[in-house]
């Protein structure tokens, strides 16, 4: 979120006092992200005493799915020290309520992520092993039940066709949604192509039984971050799933924003520290696809149905114009469909 919400520094702090115990001497918004839900704090404490000056405090709106924060618990529990873990209220509880928020507190890591930096070979090599301990890991029935199973819903694309017949005769007042609603109308035959192969390769995928394991399932280069002392952390569990291996192993290699590398060296390098393994390219084509037309879905949404945003909407829309860019994540979607083609 680039906008800041509406609530009060102090509110902030009286939560934080109240539920952690941290006193804050300064809170500063951070304009990062494109989920509209989820609004990010840097919380100076200046506590020398603890150890630690800052935490990262991340308000939470809507609808709270607790595996978001007892998984990556039970993970970092499990040994996969890649994962940062929320701190404890005063009552043990990983998260408290702020008003309409849903509020985590985390150790601050003062670093830049995968988009900012280029990941060394042997962070690429950690990354891949991370992950593939992820999906060799089997949740507890605690965890698990509370976890959703891939369904191939079409959700995504049944609501990017009702927008795309939306835009044909509804008139936009705001700038970003005219020139959002022009962009599709001149895009309609693409997006339209895209949301029946993603049709055509669910149902295929949905008549088979593949293993479902732990995925993260949003796991791009905002998502990894490193230090200053070089250590690699995967962030952001608000939505995991079970779900074929293919739902976390489409990013690598996808175009998903990690720099300084193609996408072949980045499959080369990830893999020698996830290990050999057989990939399905009908299923890594089906969730590439699938993420561009969920990408598509919600910034229409957030941008055709409201002018609320602020500053947010232009950059709602860049982030959706950018999936057709040169190199972007539609040809890396028709490349793994085109690895299936010929395989």
């Amino acid at each position: 979120m680039l906008e800041k919400p509406d609530i009060s520094p102090a509110k902030i702090a009286a939560c934080l006092q109240t539920a952690y115990g941290v006193t804050a001497v300064q809170i500063i918004f951070l304009p990062l992200g494109a989920d509209q839900n989820t609004a990010v704090y840097r919380i100076e404490t200046g506590d020398e005493t603890a150890g630690e000056t800052a935490h990262f405090l991340k308000l939470r709106s809507g609808v709270f799915d607790e595996t978001a924060v007892t998984l990556p618990q039970f993970l970092h529990d499990q040994g996969i020290r890649q994962i940062i873990t929320p701190l404890t209220t005063k009552t043990g509880q990983l998260w408290t309520t702020l008003d309409s928020f849903t509020a985590i507190l985390y150790p601050f890591v003062d670093g830049h992520n995968g988009r900012e930096v280029k990941l060394s070979a042997a962070q690429w090599h950690e990354f891949g092993a991370a992950l593939k301990k992820l999906h060799t890991l089997a949740a507890p029935p605690t965890i698990r039940a509370y976890l959703r199973q891939e369904a191939y819903a079409p959700r995504w694309r049944e609501m990017v066709k009702m927008f795309l017949e939306r835009v044909q005769s509804d008139a936009y007042d705001d700038p970003v949604a005219l020139e959002l609603a022009a962009f599709l109308r001149s895009r309609r035959a693409e997006i339209l192509d895209l949301v029946q192969r993603a049709e055509q390769l669910a149902k295929s995928l949905s008549r088979e039984s593949p293993e479902l394991v732990l995925c993260h399932a949003d796991i791009h280069a905002s998502n990894v971050l490193v230090n200053g002392r070089d250590a690699l952390y995967i962030v952001d569990w608000d939505d995991p799933l079970l779900a074929p291996k293919e739902r976390d192993l489409m990013f690598i290699g996808g175009a998903q924003g990690f720099v300084g590398y193609d996408a072949q060296e980045e499959e080369a390098l990830f893999y020698r520290g996830y290990g050999l393994v057989t990939l399905n390219p009908r299923a890594l084509a089906y969730y590439r696809y699938e993420r561009i037309i969920e990408d598509i879905a919600l910034y229409c949404e957030q941008l055709l149905l409201s002018n609320e945003g602020g500053q947010d909407r232009a950059q709602s829309l860049r982030y959706l114009v950018s999936n057709f860019l040169p190199a972007g994540t539609i040809e890396a979607a028709r490349r793994a469909d085109k690895r299936y083609e010929t395989a």
